[in-house]
């Protein structure tokens, strides 16, 4: 059972409030995703820690519902607009 792009983000959302996401469906099948998510709780933290935070919102959905996601995770630039 495939997932919709919509219901990644809101998982994602509700764990990390104050996250930025983009998802994409790569290969337009539902199952195939990139993901990039913007938060300031990423800062400080290593990238297996920002990445275990975003597998942790999908509530261990991923290898069942969500077959593949290609994660990009950051903080916000200090320089950049919100």
């Amino acid at each position: 059972m495939a997932m919709a792009a919509e219901e990644i983000e809101s998982l994602i959302r509700s764990f990390i409030p104050d996250a930025r996401v983009e998802i994409t469906d790569l290969a337009g099948d539902g199952d195939h995703y990139a993901a990039r998510v913007v938060s300031e709780s990423f800062r400080g933290l290593p990238r297996v820690k920002q990445h275990q935070r975003v597998y942790e919102a999908l509530g261990g959905r991923m290898g069942g519902a969500l077959h593949a996601l290609q994660l990009t995770t950051a903080a916000p630039d200090p320089g950049a607009n919100p």
